[in-house]
């Protein structure tokens, strides 16, 4: 499916950067629960981090945890995130 913006959206996106559009596509898809958080960010053309500061900068919030992308959103984080003590385990 192409997707053709009015130009009404496409003077409001031109400021917010490259790939806006793409990004508000995939945030609202995220924040309506239709796709995990690792999904919208791949989306984006995003990495983790760079949704999630994006998300709480136009948004004032970042990740949600949703029932219908939950294990998808922890795998994520676990993925991503450094677990000192993890670390010296073996």
């Amino acid at each position: 499916m192409q997707v053709q913006l009015k130009p009404e959206f496409e003077k409001i996106l031109e400021p917010l950067g490259e790939n806006a559009a793409a990004f508000f596509l995939a945030a609202g898809l995220y924040f309506a629960h239709k796709v995990s958080f690792a999904a919208a960010a791949a989306l984006a053309d995003l990495n983790f981090n760079e949704f999630l500061c994006r998300l709480q900068t136009d948004f004032g919030i970042g990740f949600q945890v949703s029932n219908d992308s939950v294990l998808e959103d922890l795998q994520t984080v676990e993925i991503t995130s450094f677990h000192p003590i993890a670390a010296y385990q073996n």
